[in-house]
């Protein structure tokens, strides 16, 4: 939503008058319009032009304030959150600076005066991919000291996870073991981060403004509070589509169920990029919301039952949902489970259904909705290029089933897709930028691309995208899955990549199809020496898929390719490809 002109249209200037004059004044705050006011009525009464006679400022302006918001972003959230923090801040009299956690120089965090910090923690509590190497360098012994630094911490987690907001929580420590000032205490957010962290936001930006002192005000970089160095953002706004098309690409035999989905814009496709996600707003299973319902007691209630259906997370089961549970019932079963310290070990691989069973309680529809957290949007990567399929976009969704202390589970968006989506149906969806994974600046550029599975969604934009550009650059893709007869994914489009040229060859790895399994890292292996070559002639090389296992081992893939090809020890290996990762030619979107 775009913000509305300050000065009215009969306002005495031309239309690009009022335009700049609109920019610069609607960043500023409330202080330095009043110096303008001042300033204006000061020059007006010496004649209307500056002379030497002109009444000097009561004190010179005072410089803006330098502020370091550093943050360590795996889904873009607290990346987000910085850029919120930057906007504000510059709006209060700061000079802003954004670090992402990847760009980070340790050693010269000893320098800066106010810093903001924003960790997300990924899985069990693990720092975010490209976080990996500065947060070791934070915790480890050779970390500087950080007296005479002021900071605050955000920190962003899942509570689905046991290890919640553990990377927030260790750096927050980890400052003040260093020396450094927590000027507020830190907030941990859950999935639904938005209001509290923009309470946290305003919170931080008091607690690190130094005093004003009396008759001084602040220099303003009016150029730069216009926007002059901000990307223009795409609209995060959900918007309604149709799916259009609806294919599962893998055989009939196939023990996997992966959908292809084809979503129509009828208002024109947002400004998607190869990279970027799409959330998807998904509902409930109607048969496991029944089940909830009438465990609960509450089999008649209409209104709560929508609500299961399309706003409450009914699936998620954290500690934090059990002690809600407690607090809610009184349940002294329950709150054995919690004080006995055995809580995290049974809520693995339940549901909240589960708890509702096997703990009984009398519960209302207000305890529902207190234990419960709002439904979050499931993010897929696009499988598609705007510049190939024009208002569509792509998804490639594969549909998740499996069987837990005998009862079968279902993933919430997956198989919402797979089982109750069809041709014509409207789906509610908005864009999740990622702009840590890009095609090169550079169409001549090479790239080298790692998808198994549906890891393979983004490079399929990518490809797309290089032949409607007609980019020179080459394309190689190393692709994997169980059987090729049943889950080649898209196997007939890279074929036709392949004869075109846009794909310049891909390398496949189906695990299942002999004695021994084989998987991408060990293709991979097995073309190091090219793989190399294409590296050191300036090639990109791209991960999408698995973090927990697949990620890793391609990772370390390449070092041990790299030490073998060139010749390397395994600290010159691991340096190598660490270097790669700095000039941002190694990308990963895992998850």
């Amino acid at each position: 939503m775009s913000r509305p002109a300050l000065l009215p249209r009969t306002a005495p200037f031309g239309d690009a008058e009022r335009a700049h004059l609109d920019a610069a004044l609607g960043s500023t705050t409330a202080l330095q319009r009043a110096w303008l006011a001042g300033f204006l009525a000061g020059l007006d009464a010496a004649g209307g032009a500056a002379t030497a006679e002109a009444p000097a400022p009561v004190a010179p302006p005072r410089a803006a304030e330098p502020l370091t918001i550093l943050f360590a972003s795996e889904s873009g959230n607290s990346e987000k959150l910085a850029g919120d923090v930057s906007k504000l801040a510059r709006k209060s009299g700061f000079k802003p600076k954004v670090v992402d956690f990847a760009d980070l120089d340790v050693a010269a965090l000893a320098k800066e005066k106010r810093v903001v910090v924003i960790a997300a923690t990924w899985g069990e509590g693990e720092p975010p991919a490209r976080a990996v190497r500065t947060y070791g360098e934070i915790m480890g012994e050779g970390a500087p000291r950080l007296d005479g630094v002021e900071f605050g911490v955000l920190a962003l987690g899942d509570t689905s996870y046991a290890e919640f907001c553990a990377i927030g929580k260790r750096l927050d420590e980890r400052f003040e073991a260093l020396g450094a000032k927590r000027v507020l205490p830190r907030v941990d957010c859950d999935l639904d981060f938005d209001k509290p962290a923009a309470a946290w936001i305003k919170d931080a930006l008091k607690a690190l403004a130094p005093a004003e002192p009396a008759g001084n005000v602040v220099a303003v970089d009016f150029a730069r509070a216009a926007g002059a160095d901000e990307e223009v953002e795409v609209s995060r706004e959900p918007v309604t589509v149709e799916v259009i098309e609806h294919v599962n690409l893998n055989s009939s035999r196939s023990d996997k169920e992966t959908i292809h989905l084809a979503l129509a814009f009828e208002d024109g496709a947002p400004a998607y990029e190869p990279g970027d996600s799409l959330e998807l707003y998904p509902e409930n299973d109607p048969t496991l919301v029944d089940q909830i319902l009438k465990a609960a007691g509450l089999e008649g209630d209409s209104v709560l039952r929508q609500a299961l259906l399309a706003e409450r997370d009914i699936t998620t089961l954290s500690a934090a949902t059990v002690e809600r549970f407690v607090k809610a019932t009184g349940h002294d079963e329950a709150r054995r489970l919690i004080e006995s310290n055995e809580v995290r070990a049974w809520i693995e691989g339940r549901h909240l259904i589960d708890l509702i069973e096997t703990y009984p309680a009398k519960l209302s529809a207000q305890h529902l909705t207190d234990i419960t957290r709002p439904l979050p949007p499931r993010a897929y990567s696009i499988a598609s290029s705007r510049a190939e399929v024009g208002d569509e976009a792509h998804l490639t969704i594969a549909a998740v089933r499996y069987t837990t202390h005998d009862r079968a589970r279902t993933g919430v968006a997956s198989v919402h897709v797979a089982d109750r989506i069809r041709n014509g149906a409207k789906l509610k969806v908005r864009v999740k930028p990622n702009k840590h994974f890009r095609l090169p600046s550079n169409p001549a550029t090479d790239i080298i691309m790692v998808g198994p599975g549906t890891g393979v969604a983004p490079f399929r934009a990518f490809v797309q995208e290089r032949r409607a550009t007609e980019a020179p650059g080459k394309n190689w893709l190393f692709f994997g899955d169980r059987h090729f007869t049943h889950d080649f994914l898209y196997q007939l489009e890279w074929q036709e990549a392949l004869e075109d040229g846009s794909l310049a060859r891909i390398d496949v790895a189906f695990s299942r199809d002999q004695p021994e399994k084989v998987y991408v890292q060990d293709r991979i292996w097995e073309q190091r020496r090219e793989l190399v070559s294409w590296l050191d002639g300036g090639a990109h090389f791209y991960v999408c898929g698995d973090a927990k296992a697949m990620a890793k081992d391609v990772r370390a893939a390449l070092v041990k390719a790299f030490a073998d090809v060139k010749g390397l020890d395994a600290a010159a290996a691991e340096a190598a490809v660490a270097g790669l990762e700095r000039s941002h030619r190694y990308q990963q979107d895992v998850y």
